[in-house]
């Protein structure tokens, strides 16, 4: 165990082990290469959650696959009495007549992936099926079909794998929990 790892192990609560990744994210990947058999895959993944995970996805998917990246911008804009959220991103990737598989490192709220989801639909995709490390339902505002998850989990505040702040925890190879103290 590196002594970044045993720092971290001795201060937090793992919740997924990087031997529990490694094994979901292969059986993820398996699961796809047979859905997908003789077809190509558009991977699109929503960063920055998402990298360490469709990085390992990717190399345990055995048919042709493209690989792309996509960093949704969420402005809050008080209109009224109301917050609302606008999504933005760069639409440079071109979807049409492909089977897309649009890749999130953890999906919450649903209203990125939705949003995301629509557009690839409405510039022509093929296909679109979504995949998740992380699904936290708790959290979920819109409805969606998620064909590939990794693993349920509770609403609480994780890192490690990809995962936390812009700076930090995202080199850590395992999901952790903050204790809520060290959330706020």
């Amino acid at each position: 165990m590196d002594v970044v790892t045993k720092k971290y192990s001795e201060e937090h609560k793992i919740v997924i082990s990087e031997a529990e990744l490694q094994l979901r994210i292969a059986q993820l990947g398996d699961q796809i290469s047979r859905d997908f058999q003789g077809r190509a895959v558009h991977c699109i993944c929503v960063l920055e959650n998402g990298f360490l995970f469709v990085a390992d996805l990717i190399r345990k998917i055995t048919c042709d696959i493209r690989c792309q990246f996509v960093k949704p911008q969420v402005i809050q804009r008080k209109i009224g009495n109301r917050m609302m959220e606008e999504i933005l991103y760069t639409p440079d990737v071109n979807v049409e007549g492909q089977h897309v598989l649009l890749c999130e490192g953890i999906l919450s709220t649903g209203y990125t992936t939705d949003f995301l989801y629509r557009s690839f639909q409405a510039r022509g995709a093929a296909s679109v099926s979504l995949c998740t490390l992380l699904n936290c339902e708790h959290d979920r505002r819109v409805e969606l079909a998620i064909a590939y998850i990794g693993f349920q989990v509770e609403p609480q505040w994780l890192a490690g794998f990809g995962l936390g702040s812009p700076t930090l925890n995202r080199n850590i190879p395992y999901i952790f929990a903050f204790p809520k103290t060290e959330q706020e």
